[in-house]
């Protein structure tokens, strides 16, 4: 196994196939952890969208950047204006998706949720919550989203989780 393949517990990997362990397992569990850094307008806006609208929780923070939980792992929203934006986008399901993203791939529920969350916050979505392969193998549900500083996130969800690595999605 590859160390960067995602080394959570044994628990943790039970817990996203069995709605049995998930009751006594939370996803957030895994031995690692991601980091990603972000650039960001203002931490006003930012602080106001990451934890009134997506829920996350705070750590540290200075005057120039905040680390946010998202789900277990560490963003950094630093200000640095000059580096904001997104202005790539790469043809996907005939949709542009935004090629600099990034997010949580969630448990289905949980996915449908949040989407009903943030229809109820009015967020402007680039791209609508929809499920993409309806009915076969490799059912999976997406939504891409700004931030106010025009970061692009995705979160996604499989119908069936074992199909997250899956390289052929058509068998």
């Amino acid at each position: 196994m590859q160390l960067a393949s995602g080394k959570c517990g044994l628990l943790s990997r039970l817990s996203i196939l069995s709605p049995f362990a998930a009751k006594f397992v939370k996803f957030d569990q895994c031995s690692a952890r991601f980091h990603l850094a972000f650039p960001v307008n203002d931490l006003e806006s930012t602080r106001a969208f990451y934890v009134e609208v997506l829920g996350c929780g705070t750590g540290r923070e200075r005057e120039s950047w905040i680390d946010f939980d998202l789900y277990g792992h560490q963003v950094v929203a630093h200000v640095a204006p000059d580096e904001t934006g997104n202005g790539t986008f790469s043809g996907v399901d005939e949709k542009a998706v935004p090629v600099k993203h990034f997010g949580v791939v969630l448990p289905w529920d949980e996915w449908h949720a949040l989407a009903d969350r943030l229809r109820a916050a009015k967020v402007q979505f680039h791209i609508e919550p929809y499920i993409r392969f309806e009915g076969e193998v490799g059912e999976q549900a997406t939504m891409f989203f700004p931030d106010p500083s025009g970061n692009f996130l995705e979160f996604k969800s499989f119908k069936d989780p074992a199909q997250l690595f899956a390289k052929d999605l058509k068998s």
